[in-house]
């Protein structure tokens, strides 16, 4: 069995586990119609991965039997259309001054959460500190020293659907940026603007470009 063939069998055993709930071994290779030593092999790799865990299950007659199960983790394979349901109760806000006052009101409380965690840091640790903030909410970050300051690249924005249509997404959190930083910081580029990547060139506060 190829690489593809063994990836296309364990996205049907994930599949299977979603819309079946708990299976053993047996069950899942009468339904796939291979041997049990092979659901075996995908099932290591797809616990070794984080996707599934496995529990005992005690039957009446019968030694106990191992079943397997989606994690949490899981999840992110499945498609979820949480920006339509965001765009959706934005539009019904109505107008662009109102859904601009929600996105701050974010901002203050993001503020609010992070900002002890950048007392006492110098601008270099803020700013890693800052990467790892969003990194963790999945922005895919990087950042280095420049002549002047320090440059931040995202190269991926979970709210893109969003910052797409409302511009102030991306102009709160520039906001957040000078905020936690306490510098001035420049975004010179912009995913929601069909650039590549987001990019912000961030310098001491006052300090000279």
């Amino acid at each position: 069995m190829d690489m593809e063939q063994e990836s296309s069998t364990r996205r049907t055993i994930v599949k299977m586990l979603k819309t079946s709930g708990p299976l053993g071994v047996s069950e899942m290779a009468k339904r796939l119609s291979i041997t049990e030593m092979a659901v075996r092999r995908h099932l290591n790799t797809l616990e070794r991965d984080g996707y599934i865990d496995s529990h005992i299950v005690r039957q009446s007659m019968g030694r106990p039997m191992h079943v397997y199960r989606l994690t949490e983790a899981a999840e992110d394979l499945f498609p979820k259309n949480y920006h339509t349901l965001a765009l959706d109760l934005l539009g019904e806000l109505g107008d662009e001054e109102t859904v601009g006052k929600l996105f701050g009101k974010r901002k203050e409380k993001l503020v609010q959460k992070y900002e002890p965690g950048m007392e006492g840091k110098s601008l270099e640790e803020k700013v890693e500190k800052l990467a790892d903030i969003q990194n963790a909410n999945g922005y895919m970050v990087d950042w280095d020293r420049t002549e002047n300051g320090f440059v931040l690249q995202e190269f991926n924005c979970p709210i893109s659907q969003v910052a797409n249509r409302y511009g102030d997404a991306c102009e709160c959190e520039q906001q957040l940026f000078e905020e936690l930083l306490g510098a001035d910081v420049e975004r010179t580029e912009c995913l929601a603007k069909g650039d590549g990547k987001c990019v912000y060139r961030i310098t001491p506060a006052g300090k000279a470009k």
